[in-house]
C-alpha cells in the first residue's frame, strides 16, 4: 500500500519517521511531508529521512494560520488529486485530515492531546481510526467526536523511546538542567503567560541550564540558548533534570531515567500521570514546588528499562489497524467507518 504521513512539528517527524520505517519493513510505501518549522527540517536531516516539505508554520496571527493551512492544503491535492495515497496517517495534522477526507482516503490518527480543542475538532471527526493512550479519559475523545478509538498501554515516545541511543553527544557543564519554552502561539495557550524563561534563570543556581525556545534561538540573558538545532530526546539523556510544560521533552527524559518535571500550564497532562503511575520519574507541580524540589531531584536516576518494556508500542496498534484496512479494500473495495470494527 501506499501510505502518507505528514508531520507539523519535530515530535511528528521522529514519530512518523518511526513509522514509516517500520511499515516499509513491511513492504508498504510511504511518502513522507512536513513543513517548514524551527526543528522539522533539522531533525529529519538528522534521522537521514527525506521529507517533501510544503508550507511554513506561520502562527503570526489566525487569518496567517489559516492562509498557510489552505495553501498546504491546495499543494497536497496537487499532488494526490490523480493518484492518491491508500491510507493518511499524522498526529492530528489538520492540512492532511482535510484533503484526505476530501479524496476518499482512510484516516489514522494519533492524539495524547485533548487540551488542544481546535486541532481536535478539526481532525478527530474525520479519523477512521484514532490510535490513543488508555491515559487519555474517553470522555474527551467522545466529546470530540472519535469513532473507532484503539486503546493502546503506553504513551506516544514509545515509539522511539524503546532500544533509543543518543546521537549527538553535547558538551555541557554538570549539573545540567534543560528547561523548554511554553508552546505559547500554539491556539490552546493564547493569552496565557509563559513563566518558563523566568523559571529557567531561577534555575540556574542549581547548575548549568539550556533554555530551548520554540520560535526563534536569541540569546537570552544568563542562559544557555544553543545557535543550532538540538535532538531534545539525546539532551535530555544527557541532563540531569528536565523541565518543561508537560510536552514531550519532558516524557523523553522520563522515558529514559532522568527526572522531570512538567508544570501544567495548559491543563492536566494525562499520559504525564500516566506515567508517574507507572513508576517513571515524571513530577508535575507548580513553579514554587519545582525550585523547593529540583535540588534533589537534580543527578538522580531511575532504572526504567523493565518499566519500558512493559509499554505497548503505539506502531504495533497502527501495524494491525493498516492490516485491518488492507483486508476490508482488498475484499470489499472501499473502507468505511461503517464497516470496519474498532480493533
Amino acid at each position: 500500500m501506499k501510505i502518507w504521513y505528514d508531520a507539523c512539528t519535530g515530535k511528528h517527524v521522529r514519530y512518523g519517521v518511526a513509522i514509516a520505517r517500520r511499515l516499509r519493513s513491511l513492504g508498504h510505501e510511504v511518502i513522507l511531508t512536513t513543513r517548514e518549522h524551527l526543528d522539522t527540517l533539522p531533525l529529519a536531516n538528522l534521522l537521514n529521512e527525506s521529507f517533501i516539505t510544503i508550507g511554513k508554520y506561520d502562527p503570526s496571527s489566525p487569518s496567517s494560520r489559516l492562509m498557510e493551512g489552505l495553501r498546504r492544503q491546495m499543494s497536497f491535492y496537487e499532488m494526490f488529486k490523480d493518484e492518491a495515497p491508500d491510507i493518511a496517517i499524522s498526529h492530528c495534522s489538520v492540512d492532511l485530515c482535510r484533503v484526505a477526507y476530501g479524496l476518499g482516503v482512510p484516516i489514522v490518527l494519533t492524539y495524547d492531546s485533548p487540551y488542544a480543542e481546535a486541532v481536535s475538532r478539526l481532525t478527530i471527526p474525520l479519523a477512521d481510526f484514532l490510535v490513543v493512550s488508555k491515559a487519555v479519559p474517553k470522555l474527551y475523545l467522545k466529546r470530540y467526536g472519535a469513532r473507532n478509538v484503539v486503546t493502546f498501554d503506553g504513551v506516544d515516545e514509545v515509539a522511539w523511546a524503546k532500544g533509543f541511543e543518543p546521537s549527538v553527544k553535547y558538551d555541557y557543564e554538570r549539573p545540567l538542567i534543560v528547561v523548554r519554552q511554553f508552546e505559547v502561539k500554539a491556539s490552546y495557550a493564547l493569552g496565557r503567560p509563559d513563566p518558563m524563561e523566568g523559571l529557567a534563570r531561577k534555575l540556574t543556581k542549581f547548575g548549568t541550564v539550556v533554555f530551548l525556545p520554540r520560535y526563534d534561538r536569541a540569546p537570552r540573558e544568563g542562559l544557555v540558548v544553543p545557535e543550532e538545532f538540538v535532538d531534545t530526546a539525546s539532551l535530555v539523556a544527557q541532563a540531569d533534570l528536565a523541565v518543561g510544560a508537560g510536552g514531550t521533552i519532558v516524557r523523553e527524559a522520563a522515558l529514559q531515567g532522568v527526572p522531570a518535571i512538567s508544570i501544567p500550564l495548559a491543563g492536566r497532562v494525562h499520559v504525564n500521570d500516566y506515567l508517574t503511575n507507572k513508576g517513571f520519574p515524571m513530577f508535575t507541580m507548580g513553579e514554587r514546588e519545582l525550585l523547593r524540589r529540583a535540588a534533589k531531584l537534580i543527578g538522580e536516576r531511575w532504572d526504567v528499562k523493565g518499566l519500558l518494556e512493559g509499554l505497548e508500542n503505539p506502531i504495533d496498534v497502527v501495524e494491525r489497524i493498516l492490516n485491518t484496512i488492507e483486508g476490508v479494500t482488498s475484499t470489499k473495495g472501499h473502507l468505511t467507518a461503517r464497516n470496519v470494527n474498532a480493533l
